[in-house]
């Protein structure tokens, strides 16, 4: 069985500054043996952590569009921010990807995908994430949880970590899989565990994007 935490962030993310290899050895302290690798508009971190990680990494990336943020999974190309939601899409599944609806219904995240946008794109949506640690209103699971069962939808659970701690915050333990089409088959047999993750991990994030905006610093 693996246990798999399909949302991370590493360094190749504006706000985050995790390296590769510390994700590999939080992993394998917390027996982690499955991630989805999905920094903001990059996949070159993942595509590397692929080669070199002891276990499975699915090469992901979360997607800025016009109507909010969206998340392609299985990717071999990144896909650039500002383009529109249903070109998003198809440009994921045009390389034989995984549309994900991340976070969707966050109250507090002005880029999580509406009620409107995710009842308009329902039919074209792969997997829902139905459980994100970074959610701060349980009511936002609960509606993803719901939206995902009305239109029989695999779940997903994610920590969302942009920092190593919050690895592993939540993950789905399901059966191993060889590609996208058996993770989709092992999804619907796999158990989430999750909690929220703290306010700590906020202001990682938020010192790691001034950090990444300003070159001065980094040269010290």
């Amino acid at each position: 069985m693996l246990k798999a935490d399909l949302h991370i962030h590493s360094e190749y993310s504006m706000d985050c500054s995790t390296t590769l290899e510390k994700i590999i050895k939080t992993c394998e302290k917390k027996k982690i043996n499955c991630i989805a690798l999905t920094d903001h508009g990059a996949i070159e971190g993942a595509l590397k952590l692929k080669k070199i990680a002891p276990f499975q990494v699915i090469v992901g990336e979360e997607i800025l569009t016009t109507r909010g943020e969206i998340m392609g999974l299985f990717l071999h190309e990144v896909i650039p921010s500002g383009l529109s939601i249903e070109e998003s899409i198809r440009r994921i599944k045009e390389q034989g990807g995984l549309f994900c609806a991340q976070h969707p219904f966050d109250k507090i995240r002005p880029d999580a995908l509406k009620s409107e946008v995710m009842d308009e794109i329902a039919n074209q949506i792969d997997v829902v994430e139905i459980f994100n640690s970074r959610n701060p209103l349980k009511r936002s699971s609960e509606q993803a949880k719901e939206f995902a069962r009305t239109h029989d939808l695999p779940g997903i659970a994610g920590s969302d970590a942009h920092a190593a701690f919050e690895i592993g915050n939540a993950y789905i333990e399901m059966p191993e899989f060889k590609d996208k089409n058996e993770f989709i088959t092992a999804l619907r047999q796999g158990k989430i565990t999750g909690k929220r993750a703290s306010a700590i991990g906020r202001i990682n994030s938020l010192w790691a994007k001034i950090y990444n905006r300003q070159p001065l610093l980094k040269k010290r």
